[in-house]
């Protein structure tokens, strides 16, 4: 059965709905989407490779979890629907900010989305992973990634670079209240490293903060 996602203008109203992979052709209409990360206690980010199955970004790895909403759920919403689909593991989830960007992948299609940016924390024994959605996850601190990123920043995708980078910018109380847990990926050097890593995959004039 189709999927519809909502078409939004460039400050998030919503002009209408598409099916899915039309909008994620070459030159793919702006659309509704969110990056979920997930940590654990100590600060630990659950990093997700996308199944070799996918249209976009096969095989690569993601922030936990992303998708898109659907006509009637805000984003964090749809992020509690989704998140026991792929990642098999329910909590609640925090918006923290989003942002506008269009990143095209080879010449099969593109992410053409404002997406918004979301936490939660679980314990590392309740996530499991969800057949056909993803292969693989790994739990890495702020500095491991970041060395990762800096070395192979191809094999990341590029809104979890961006929401990495732009980490910093969320909610001044979503800040506040996940302090222990943000205060460790916002340091200069790891937003410097993700915006480099970033870079490899498209220039600054392709994406914008959303106040």
């Amino acid at each position: 059965m189709a999927e519809y996602v909502i078409l939004v203008n460039s400050e998030d109203v919503p002009i209408g709905l598409e099916e899915k992979v039309r909008c994620h052709m070459p030159d793919g209409r702006l659309h509704r989407a969110f990056t979920a990360l997930l940590f654990d206690d100590s600060g630990r980010l659950a990093l997700a490779r996308r199944s070799p199955e996918k249209m976009l970004w096969p095989g690569y790895w993601d922030g936990t979890f992303a998708s898109h909403p659907r006509e009637g759920e805000t984003y964090v919403s749809s992020s509690q629907r989704r998140m026991p689909e792929e990642m098999g593991c329910t909590c609640d989830m925090d918006y923290l900010f989003k942002f506008e960007y269009h990143a095209g992948y080879r010449d099969v299609g593109s992410e053409n989305e404002i997406c918004a940016v979301l936490m939660g924390i679980v314990r590392t024994s309740e996530v499991e992973i969800v057949p056909d959605e993803i292969t693989q996850v790994r739990w890495l601190g702020s500095d491991e990634l970041a060395s990762e990123a800096s070395n192979a920043p191809e094999t990341f995708c590029p809104w979890m670079l961006l929401a990495l980078h732009l980490l910093d910018r969320s909610d001044a109380a979503m800040l506040q209240r996940h302090s222990d847990i943000l205060r460790r990926w916002t340091s200069s050097g790891i937003k410097n490293t993700m915006k480099s890593a970033s870079d490899a995959h498209l220039a600054e004039s392709q994406w914008r903060l959303i106040q």
